[in-house]
């Protein structure tokens, strides 16, 4: 009676049998817990975060010398060209006042 339970409660529960074996051939069953608990945490799928400044990652895809390229004429543009667009921006109305009336 003892031993039909037992294999009832083995075939019921799959995982705890795995358990058991490895507890034989290991020697505990928290070592074997462990050991299942790390094969389970490996197993899962590595979460890939999204960059939305860079959605096609084309900044990876950059050789050296495009950086390079890419770096300097950000710093002319904002350096150079932006304050003219700002002024420009601000006296918009003062440098054509007949097509802005």
């Amino acid at each position: 009676m003892a031993l039909r339970s037992a294999v009832c409660r083995l075939l019921v529960n799959p995982h705890r049998c795995a358990f058991l074996s490895a507890s034989r051939a290991q020697g505990t069953a928290a070592a074997a817990r462990c050991d299942a608990e790390r094969s389970e945490q490996k197993a899962k799928p590595f979460k890939v975060q999204f960059d939305w400044r860079d959605a096609l990652d084309l900044e990876g895809q950059l050789t050296e010398e495009e950086i390079m390229i890419r770096d300097s004429f950000r710093t002319y543009c904002q350096e150079k060209l932006m304050p003219r667009i700002l002024m420009a921006n601000r006296n918009e109305g003062r440098r054509f006042p007949a097509y802005f009336s």
